[in-house]
């Protein structure tokens, strides 16, 4: 079940909120867990396994936390033992198919290779599992002593799925008291319908373009199409996921949880590693705090730096997937950053104009590898975007980027316009105003009529 479907907005959200309406105060957090499980249940209906994994997951990390906070004396044991299982399943899930190919690929080996589905939100409620253990291993936090409280924590279906990922520390003291008040409920209600346009009016639309050059093949495309179809690949990509994320935070403020912010207008960077401080902030946090940090971050001299950089870095590159693509990924941004770090990017920052040409150029190309998983066609791609770089030649409809861009022309303003900061904060300003809920009432039933036409895809993190 997606945020954008017809089921989530008319059957489970109205039923689910009318019951957190009505249950008295002590009964919310049950709530929250039952309706969250009945929730990751409809998606992983086709396999109970996972359904019965996730639940194990939670009484285990429960049981673990305990352990490590009232048995002082074996309590890195006991987190050992917590970090190892949690990232067993994940490995396990993730990484087994693409371990055994690349083994019998390379030892002529003759492994069975299994397509084994990834459960729904494993990567995200991993890490938020683990963060959890950590911090009541660190003392940051107290072990949880009710297992509703944190099976609610573990479990609540706004950020289940795809994030963003919420520090116990952050939320402990709202499981208990939080308030539940009307400027809530509407904040939240105007959040959410913000994040359906984003996923629904911009991403899906405009996504239909890379969807249309994967149909013609890549190899049969003029080089404006190549950049328009990243380009638009780039827009997708960000409307989806912040679309997201501010529909987690719309359904969090509506509870009474104020969720941490996940976007911060990333396109709008003049370097990529404040790209990087600005997309998908809670992951970038949750790498900082538990694997930089603790490796010395940029405390130990020069060499040590660019190792802990380069181990986060891969890590990245991996956690996104298990391809080579991923893998290639995350060491091009290694490289980027280092090169920004200690070379250019006092420059970049110094003069705008030419940071922003420069992020123009490589937020693309760095989204192209990250979105071809397959090398062969990745390298075709490159071709066609760069005509300088030798390479085969192929009939190319002329002009076909006219065709494309008389379609999707107004799906590329909306992004370049929704993708700064301009409109968020001409809303902060109406908000409140009769213009602004009229404006986001056309938003959802617009949106609603485009996921009735069949105009929707499932979230792109999802597989993540």
């Amino acid at each position: 079940m997606v945020f954008s479907s017809l089921e989530f907005l008319f059957i489970f959200l109205p039923a689910f909120m009318l019951v957190y309406g009505l249950v008295p105060k002590k009964y919310k957090n049950a709530t929250i867990f039952a309706g969250s499980v009945i929730f990751y249940s409809v998606g992983a209906i086709s396999r109970p396994v996972y359904i019965l994994l996730f639940l194990l997951t939670i009484l285990f990390n429960f049981i673990i936390g305990e352990f490590i906070y009232n048995f002082r004396k074996a309590s890195k044991l006991w987190l050992t033992v917590g970090i190892v299982f949690n990232f067993w399943w994940l490995i396990f899930f993730k990484y087994t198919g693409f371990l055994f190919e690349n083994i019998n690929a390379l030892f002529h080996a003759h492994l069975p290779v299994k397509d084994i589905i990834l459960p729904i939100g494993i990567s995200f409620y991993t890490f938020q599992s683990v963060s959890y253990l950590i911090d009541v291993y660190r003392r940051r936090a107290r072990a949880e002593s009710n297992f509703i409280s944190y099976g609610a924590y573990i479990s609540m279906f706004p950020q289940l799925i795809a994030g963003p990922i919420v520090k116990f520390r952050i939320v402990s003291r709202m499981l208990r008291h939080r308030k539940h008040t009307a400027a809530m409920i509407e904040e939240g209600l105007k959040t959410f319908t913000i994040g359906l346009g984003f996923k629904v009016l911009i991403a899906n639309q405009i996504g239909g373009l890379w969807s249309d050059i994967g149909n013609i093949g890549f190899h049969s495309i003029s080089v404006p199409l190549a950049w328009m179809g990243i380009i638009a690949y780039s827009f997708q990509l960000y409307f989806d996921f912040c679309g997201y994320s501010y529909m987690a935070i719309g359904l969090g403020k509506i509870m009474g949880f104020e969720l941490p912010k996940n976007f911060d207008h990333p396109y709008m960077s003049l370097t990529m590693g404040e790209f990087w401080r600005r997309w998908h902030m809670t992951l970038g946090m949750w790498f900082r705090e538990y694997i930089y940090i603790p490796l010395g971050g940029s405390r130990c001299g020069k060499l040590k730096t660019i190792r802990n950089y380069f181990i986060v870095w891969a890590f990245t590159g991996l956690w996104h997937g298990a391809s080579w693509n991923f893998i290639i990924w995350g060491m091009v941004l290694f490289a980027l950053i280092m090169l920004e770090r200690f070379v250019i990017g006092k420059y970049l920052e110094r003069f705008k104009v030419l940071g922003h040409l420069y992020m123009l150029f490589v937020i693309p190309l760095t989204w192209l590898i990250f979105a071809v998983t397959d090398i062969s066609q990745l390298g075709v791609y490159f071709c066609r975007l760069l005509p300088f770089i030798p390479q085969q030649t192929y009939p190319v409809l002329e002009h076909d980027y006219l065709k494309y861009l008389g379609i999707y022309w107004k799906f590329f303003l909306a992004g370049a316009v929704f993708s700064t900061d301009l409109p968020e904060r001409i809303y902060k300003k109406i908000k409140d105003t009769i213009a602004i809920k009229l404006v986001l009432l056309a938003v959802f039933w617009l949106s609603v009529y485009c996921i009735y036409k069949g105009m929707n895809d499932p979230f792109m993190y999802f597989r993540f």
